[in-house]
């Protein structure tokens, strides 16, 4: 059994040459990415596509961008990362369509045995699962073998150790329910700001670099 065959089931693994070899690919294309000019947006878009076993369409991440493996990591459509986002994919990490990420968002298969006497014998790599709409807080922190359920907010600051379900509200550390999102979220967007408060745009701004 390889290395990368024990990470897949769950056992105790060391990096291998085949570990290595896509990770060295992928700092190739992430120091590329983060040095592009400011205004290279369209070549900053189809870098995205090289980076990650899949990548949906309209998909936009603020430099600096840090990731492991991205030959791991799928993210689905319409998604926004604010910069500082890091990806430690050893294991798969599935990031539906709709998604907002914070500024420096962590997401991590990767943990190390608690015992000393174990914690040199390998680490561990579960997949994280981020389903479509979920908004996840500035400086959030997403633990091995974590799903989060669709459109659920993950407040700022947050460690999630535990499954979070659909449709709630979330924060703290460990991470833990809050409430659902309800009637009230429908009707203010922010403390008592009401959405039918604001002026009307005439024309809703376009990126057309994010067109595929």
């Amino acid at each position: 059994m390889t290395e990368q065959e024990r990470m897949k089931a769950g056992y105790l693994w060391f990096d291998d040459d085949e570990n290595m070899a896509m990770q060295a690919r992928t700092k190739g294309l992430i120091e590329k990415y983060n040095s592009l000019p400011p205004d290279a947006n369209a070549e900053r878009v189809a870098l995205t596509k090289e980076i990650f076993g899949e990548c949906g369409d309209s998909v936009w991440i603020v430099p600096p961008l840090k990731v492991a493996v991205g030959a791991y990591t799928t993210i689905g459509s319409g998604c926004y990362f604010n910069m500082g986002t890091t990806l430690i994919d050893d294991a798969a990490i599935h990031i539906g369509s709709g998604v907002l990420f914070g500024p420096n968002v962590t997401v991590c298969t990767t943990g190390h045995p608690i015992s000393p006497n174990h914690r040199f014998e390998g680490m561990y790599s579960f997949p994280i699962t981020i389903k479509d709409g979920a908004w996840i807080g500035a400086n959030v922190v997403i633990m091995p073998g974590v799903t989060i359920g669709e459109n659920s907010v993950i407040g700022a600051g947050s460690v999630v150790t535990k499954d979070i379900p659909a449709n709630v509200v979330a924060f703290g550390t460990p991470c833990k329910v809050y409430r659902e999102i309800d009637q009230h979220d429908e009707e203010y967007y922010f403390r008592d700001y009401r959405f039918d408060a604001q002026p009307k745009r005439e024309e809703k701004p376009h990126l057309d670099f994010l067109e595929s």
